[in-house]
Formats: C-alpha cells, structure tokens, sequence
C-alpha cells in the first residue's frame, strides 16, 4: 500500500510546484505592468523599486516550483553522451539555486550592467548567478529535448529552448551594449515567460504521464499473468487435477516476497487452503 500512497503524494506535490511556477510568472506579469514602463525583469526587484518584494516573492516560488519538478523528473535521461553527464533534474536544481541567491542580492537601481564606474559587487552578484540559472534552465530544456522515450516532452522541451536561447540571448546583447535597451526587456520577459511556461508544462507532463505510465504498466503485468497461466495450462494439460505455476512477483512488478506462488484449480473458483497443498507433515508421505 506505500507504493500507491507514494506515487499519489509525488503527483500531488508536483502539481504544487507547478502552480507555484504559473504564480511565479503571474506575480511578474502584474509587477511589469504596474511599473508602467520597459524594466528587464531583474530591475523590478531592485532596491528601492515598489515591487521588490512582489519579485522577490515571485523568484522563491520558482526556486519552490523548479526544485519539486525537478525531483519529479529525475527519472529522464538523455541519450547523446555530451547531454549525459548528469541528469535533467541536476540542471533544474543548479537554475533554482541560482534564482535562491538572485533573490536575496537584488540588483541596485537600474540594475546597471557590472562594469565601468557603477561597478558594485551586489549587481555583479545578481547578474552573475541569474545568467548561471538561466543558462542552467536552457540546458535542462535541451536535455529533456532528446530525452529517452518522452517524444511529446522532448519536442516541447526542443521548441522552448530553441526560442528562450535567441529570444534571451537578443535581449541580454542590446543590455550589454545599451542598444535599445527597452526593446531588449521586452524580450527577456518573454523569455522569461517561455522559460517558466516550460517548466510548468514540464511537471504537468510527468505527472499525467505517470498516471497513464501506472495505469498501464497494471494493465500489462496483469495480461502478461494471464498469458503466461493460459500457456500453461494448456488444453493437453486439462485432465491433472491440480497444476502449480511458479511466478516471479518481482519480475512482473508486483510486490511481494518473490515466493508466492499461484494455484489454479480447474474446476474450484474458491480460496486455497490447507487441504490444496502439501504441508511439511506430509512431505514424507510424498
């Protein structure tokens, strides 16, 4: 019985993350139109700002949301070998503690590039881990994109990190080199939208395939005993009075202590008892 409790508690815990994740991006939105003017996303939590909190708020739910589907998504592995050097839910976790840390050291007012004469550790700091987590995120999109066995996961997870690595990458170059600078936030919080989209869709996707996965997977062990009774108890084998066919409950999923055995009775649909097996007293009568 721990097994279903089990699964039931991960489904529900990763559709908490996931609403955490979709609160997240909420949060964002309403405090990027409540500024009423083009800020990157970082800036709305700088100090000083009216919704530095709201932000800071919005970038704990995330690092709540990504580390939960992550734990969730532990079980996808990538089949290149240059994407296998440590599972999807690695990278999720490294992107959330980099939101973690991005969310105690806001950037100061205007979240200045960290170079020149406006150089200060906090925004080198924030910078630094937020450009860490989000390239972390991308590379979770493009693991989980040539994932084994999740086609419809890996095409989402393909398109998502296709779009955040151009959309994102644009925005952070016209930042760098000051260029349209408003036209460069607007992409950001697109990628940024993309980006949590994604991980929201991602923990969904596991979690309503887990539950078709489940159901499934019974379906089959149950039709695969079925086949393997009928196999043996084949009509040549009609006439004995009594036939015991060894399973291997572990080899067909099911739990128990890899001993027990099934006794199918031709002509009795009833329970077995003592009388339809040979107790250690009678051993020697045999």
């Amino acid at each position: 019985m721990g097994r279903p409790y089990d699964r039931g508690m991960t489904r529900l815990v990763t559709l908490l993350g996931c609403a955490c994740v979709v609160a997240a991006l909420a949060i964002i939105w309403v405090a990027r139109v409540s500024v009423g003017r083009d800020v990157y996303v970082s800036e709305l939590g700088a100090a000083g700002m009216p919704t530095a909190k709201w932000f800071e708020t919005a970038l704990l739910l995330i690092v709540a949301g990504a580390t939960v589907i992550a734990w969730a998504a532990r079980g996808l592995r990538s089949r290149p070998p240059i994407l296998r050097a440590w599972i999807p839910a690695v990278s999720l976790w490294v992107a959330a503690g980099g939101f973690l840390v991005a969310s105690q050291v806001p950037c100061t007012a205007g979240c200045p590039v960290p170079y020149g004469p406006g150089f200060t550790w906090e925004d080198l700091t924030h910078t630094t881990v937020a450009v860490i987590a989000f390239a972390a995120a991308c590379w979770a999109m493009v693991q989980v994109a040539f994932a084994k066995g999740h086609r419809a996961i890996a095409l989402m997870s393909l398109v998502a990190a296709i779009a955040v690595a151009v959309v994102a990458g644009a925005g952070g170059l016209l930042s760098l080199f000051r260029f349209h600078a408003d036209f460069g936030s607007r992409l950001e919080l697109v990628a940024t939208t993309v980006a949590l989209a994604w991980l929201a869709a991602l923990g969904l996707s596991i979690t309503l395939g887990s539950s078709i996965t489940l159901g499934s997977s019974i379906t089959l062990r149950a039709s695969l005993a079925a086949q393997q009774g009928e196999h043996l108890v084949s009509q040549q084998d009609e006439l004995v009075d009594l036939v015991l066919v060894p399973v291997d409950p572990a080899h067909l999923g099911f739990a128990g202590d890899g001993n027990e055995p099934v006794v199918l009775l031709p002509d009795q649909q009833r329970s077995v008892g003592a009388e339809h097996v040979l107790l250690p007293p009678d051993l020697p009568e045999v």
